[in-house]
């Protein structure tokens, strides 16, 4: 019997999800893997997130909340906006989702149509695209490449826009490449956008704390796009919070409103402990998110140092994120020293976990083949360990061009 929809039967497992279960599945056999695969900081949660929400227990925040949020959350992410990043949202424009992945999705199902389309440079992250399958938007893929940074340039994005277009999904520093657009390039993009007022950008700005460059631009900020701009943020990365499940976009009043239906119809509110934490995180003190990030600055050095010294790798210096998105198409047409031919991205990262038992993500899960992206979310002996490993089983390899 058929009985699963067209609508999921179209949709492609999430690699970076499928490939961290891989490791950890071979770790309950007993291997012994250190997994590079999974976005998600290794920090605890700081305590004065926990405090709010063991006393959110004790002061009985245990009934449903606002479908949008708790009124106090929405302002406090709202202060958050204009303190930081001199932006003007009224707390009804503030929608608090169960992560910033529900509310990506949200924006896109309250905003495209069949037939809509939506561009979205690449390398992305892997839940784009499918998010926009899931709308029946038809996605316009921009490849980039290591030699820009994995930057988008004004004249691709200008020959890109058709008056079909209704959205271009934005996300800087980005994942999975760790590029930071800098506030000249985004201007140069904002005014290509602003000849095009039909087109929304939806700007996904989670990584903003983790940020090497000194500055952060959002994207809403901009000039000519007053009005077309959707953020998306949370505190999963910055605080260490991505178990509680806390994401929000500010966005025009309309598309906040419909958002905010939309979500009252499968999800209603989010959990009231995790707002009260998050609460908790946007108001407290920050010097949580500077240590973090300082962390995250010395692995990124150690990782790119340790990179560079393995042949046949092209690395560049991130400047966000905690991801490396090196190229490896140097390893393809390949084989391992038992005759298994390494043809693609995706064979070489399933030879590094069943051979160096390092857990990877290949680039074509991102929209990109012949690069593989490593997150350094763990740490230093783990990143040592896992790059030592890395080199030897690529060092096997018989047959790497150049």
């Amino acid at each position: 019997m058929d009985c699963i929809s067209k609508r999921v039967a179209a949709l492609a497992v999430s690699q970076t999800l499928a490939m961290s279960q891989r490791s950890q599945e071979l770790r309950a056999a007993g291997v012994d893997v250190i997994n590079l695969s999974v976005g998600e900081p290794d920090f605890d949660t700081p305590a004065h997130i926990k405090e709010a929400a063991k006393k959110a227990i004790d002061d009985n925040f245990t009934r449903y909340t606002p479908v949008p949020g708790y009124m106090t959350l929405r302002q406090a992410i709202a202060d958050k906006l204009s303190r930081e990043n001199g932006l003007h949202f009224d707390p009804a424009q503030i929608v608090v989702g169960n992560g910033a992945k529900q509310e990506l999705c949200n924006v896109i199902l309250a905003t495209v149509n069949p037939g809509d389309e939506v561009i979205i440079p690449t390398p992305a992250w892997v839940s784009y695209v499918e998010m926009v399958k899931l709308a029946e938007g038809h996605v316009v893929e921009l490849p980039t490449g290591i030699d820009t940074d994995f930057k988008l340039s004004p004249e691709r994005l200008e020959a890109a826009i058709t008056p079909r277009t209704r959205m271009i999904m934005f996300c800087s520093p980005s994942n999975p490449t760790g590029s930071v657009y800098t506030r000249a390039e985004l201007e140069a993009l904002a005014e290509v956008l602003a000849r095009h007022p039909h087109v929304l950008v939806l700007a996904d700005e989670i990584y903003e704390h983790i940020n090497y460059t000194g500055t952060f631009t959002s994207m809403a900020s901009l000039p000519g796009l007053e009005g077309r701009v959707i953020v998306i943020n949370g505190v999963s990365k910055a605080y260490a919070m991505t178990g509680w499940r806390i994401g929000y976009c500010a966005a025009p009043l309309p598309i906040a409103k419909a958002v905010s239906k939309l979500q009252g119809q499968y999800t209603s509110g989010v959990s009231s402990i995790a707002q009260k934490a998050a609460e908790a995180a946007y108001t407290g003190p920050q010097q949580c998110v500077a240590d973090m990030r300082e962390a995250f600055r010395r692995r990124r050095d150690l990782v790119v140092e340790l990179a560079r010294r393995i042949p046949g790798l092209k690395v560049n210096e991130p400047q966000g994120a905690f991801y490396l998105f090196p190229e490896v198409s140097s390893y393809l047409g390949t084989r391992t020293p038992d005759g298994r031919a390494i043809d693609t991205d995706t064979d070489l990262a399933m030879y590094l976990l069943d051979d160096a038992h390092v857990a990877t993500v290949a680039g074509s899960a991102f929209g990109t083949p012949g690069y593989i992206r490593f997150s350094y979310a763990t740490s230093d002996d783990n990143l040592r360990e896992a790059m030592r490993r890395i080199a030897e089983a690529l060092g096997r390899l018989e047959g790497r061009k150049g």
